[in-house]
């Protein structure tokens, strides 16, 4: 179940990861997921104040999007709209996809973190790969598509042992 426990659970979205947490744990890049992580599901315009946290966080670290998701007008569209590189239909927890957003960025593992809102994809493929992994919220107020699958997920989480309570931050 080990594989299951985020390294960081932040008290809300993923708004709350700042330059301090980044300095914090070492990181020099991220991985992060995108539906319900930076946009809410159904979107394709990005907000404000993604843009401007992005800009905050490329002055630390490099970033890559890589999302589950198939869909390729809908994806390619956030991740140009932001000048990200991203992988789509990433199949995570498989690590196969993530291995080469890691491997593009030229750092160790240990630098790089998953950054997403989904226990059972984004914690574990990141825990599968070694990699620093970060538990947000999702990024939108109403439940998206998968909020019963979250919440089952969440429940099946802490019934394995997993603690899901935010992590106390620097």
């Amino acid at each position: 179940m080990k594989l299951l426990q985020p390294d960081v659970v932040l008290g809300g979205n993923v708004f709350c990861l700042t330059p301090a947490l980044i300095g914090h744990y070492g990181l020099k890049g991220l991985v992060l997921d995108i539906d319900d992580t930076i946009v809410p599901v159904k979107t394709t315009e990005v907000s404000e104040q993604l843009v401007t946290w992005l800009a905050e966080m490329r002055q630390e670290c490099q970033i890559w999007l890589v999302t589950n998701n198939p869909h390729k007008q809908r994806i390619s569209t956030i991740a140009q709209s932001l000048d990200l590189p991203y992988i789509m239909s990433a199949a995570k927890p498989s690590v196969r996809k993530l291995q080469v957003a890691v491997d593009d960025m030229g750092l160790p593992y240990s630098q790089v973190a998953m950054v997403g809102d989904r226990v059972f994809t984004d914690v574990l493929g990141g825990n599968r790969l070694g990699l620093l992994t970060i538990l947000a919220q999702p990024i939108s107020a109403t439940a998206s598509s998968f909020h019963l699958l979250r919440r089952i997920e969440f429940k099946l989480a802490k019934l394995s042992g997993v603690s899901l309570v935010a992590t106390n931050l620097p």
